[in-house]
This record gives C-alpha cells, sequence and structure tokens, in this order.
C-alpha cells in the first residue's frame, strides 16, 4: 500500500503561483487555491506567457488576447484577483539568467512565504514526458527563490531582497508528499478550468467534469479518499 499524504502545511499568509501558461494552475492546483482563499489567504498568479501557441486553429496573436482573457476570468472564480503576465514565448522558454532574473524580481514583488509551481520533472504522474516550458520554468522557478534573497543577483532600484519563501508547492509532481482536500472547492475548480473554453475547445475536450473529478478522487485515495490535490512540498 503506498504511503499516505500529509496534510498540506499552512503556516503562510501570502502565496505567489508560478507557470508556464494559462491552464497550467487549473488542471494542477486550482482546486487547493481555492480553498486557500476561502480560509483568507493571498494568492498572486505570475504567467510567464499567454499561451499564444496552445490553439491550433487560432492564429498566435488573437489566442494571446483570448488566453489571457480567459486566465483573468479562471483567477476570479478562485478567489485569486491579481494575475501578472510575463512576455517569454510560449513554447520556446528557456532555462537561463534572464529567466531566473524575471521570476526573482517577482517574488521581491510580491513577497510571498509560499510558491506555488507547476511539474520541473521529466515525466507527469503515469510516466507521460513533460514539456520543456514546464521543465525550465520550474527549474528556473527554484533557483530563482534563492535570487531573490540575495541582494547582489539581479539588483533592481527599488526592489528589496526577500529571503522569506519558506515552502514551494509543486503541482502534477510525479513525486506528491501532501494534498489538499477540495471537496468543498470541486465544483470551483472545475469553474475554473471550463472558464478556459476557447482553449478545450481547441484541444477538442467538450466535458471536464468527468474527467476532473475521477483525477481528483485518484489523488485522493493516498489521503483518506476525498476529492483531492496532490503536491510536493520542497521545505526551504
Amino acid at each position: 500500500m503506498a504511503d499516505q499524504l500529509q496534510p498540506m502545511v499552512t503556516d503562510w499568509t501570502r502565496a505567489l503561483a508560478v507557470v508556464a501558461h494559462p491552464d497550467d494552475l487549473e488542471f494542477g492546483a486550482a482546486g487547493a487555491i481555492a480553498a486557500w482563499t476561502a480560509a483568507g489567504k493571498e494568492v498572486a498568479y505570475l504567467l510567464l506567457t499567454r499561451g499564444e501557441a496552445g490553439i491550433d486553429g487560432m492564429a498566435p496573436e488573437e489566442a494571446a488576447k483570448v488566453r489571457e482573457a480567459e486566465q483573468r476570468v479562471s483567477a476570479e472564480i478562485v478567489g485569486v484577483s491579481e494575475v501578472e503576465f510575463l512576455d517569454h514565448r510560449d513554447g520556446v522558454i528557456e532555462y537561463g539568467p534572464g529567466l531566473r532574473r524575471d521570476i526573482a524580481h517577482a517574488i521581491r514583488r510580491h513577497r510571498p512565504e509560499l510558491i506555488v509551481g507547476f511539474n520541473h520533472h521529466d515525466t507527469f504522474p503515469g510516466g507521460k514526458r513533460n514539456s520543456p516550458d514546464h521543465r525550465h520554468t520550474g527549474l528556473a522557478l527554484l533557483d530563482a527563490i534563492g535570487d531573490a534573497g540575495n541582494r547582489w543577483i539581479f539588483p533592481e532600484p527599488g526592489l528589496e531582497p526577500w529571503g522569506g519563501v519558506k515552502y514551494v508547492a509543486v503541482a502534477q509532481s510525479p513525486q506528491p508528499t501532501h494534498a489538499v482536500d477540495i471537496t468543498d472547492t470541486l465544483d470551483l475548480a472545475i469553474a475554473s478550468i471550463e472558464a478556459h473554453a476557447a482553449y478545450l475547445e481547441g484541444i477538442g475536450i467538450k466535458d471536464i467534469r468527468g474527467p476532473f473529478t475521477s483525477i481528483a478522487n485518484g489523488m485522493g485515495e493516498r489521503f483518506g479518499n476525498v476529492p483531492a490535490i496532490t503536491l510536493e512540498l520542497i521545505v526551504r
């Protein structure tokens, strides 16, 4: 029998979620985020791209506008009002100093105790190969947390160092350690995914409630058999 997952830590006030694309958080963590904001936690989103390469039948310039708008609506559903976009190119995010700098500066601006990221490992749960954007973003995020606390790395006038990150919670990790009960926020999680209507239509998904409910129930098999979001928790 697989080891049971631990309840997600709660000794934090502010979180910053950093991912590559619109919809990454919805498929990976929105149910947990809805539970956190309902409990009075502050959560902000930072997206490195606008997901402009994500819809085959829509030109990137139009897709960027559509997907940004859908992401903002989706975030509001789970209690997140602050959504920031950077201008990295969808599909070709490269790990390097520039990416670390952009994320480090965002961490200094938001000053979170919890960072929420997306799977940086080579594979997803189940063994499917992870994308370069996800891997590069996740690895740069882990490194940028240390960068943000060092005033001599990526200095920027008006931005003081921030070394207050206590935890990193990695969504969609193949190595989960903790979980969040989303019994009360399952409907919000599903609605947040459904807000990405153009994207779902573009990739041929007509029903998300059934598949996502099944996934959440599967995640909860190691957490008291309740619908759950699993996370890999890294303690700083």
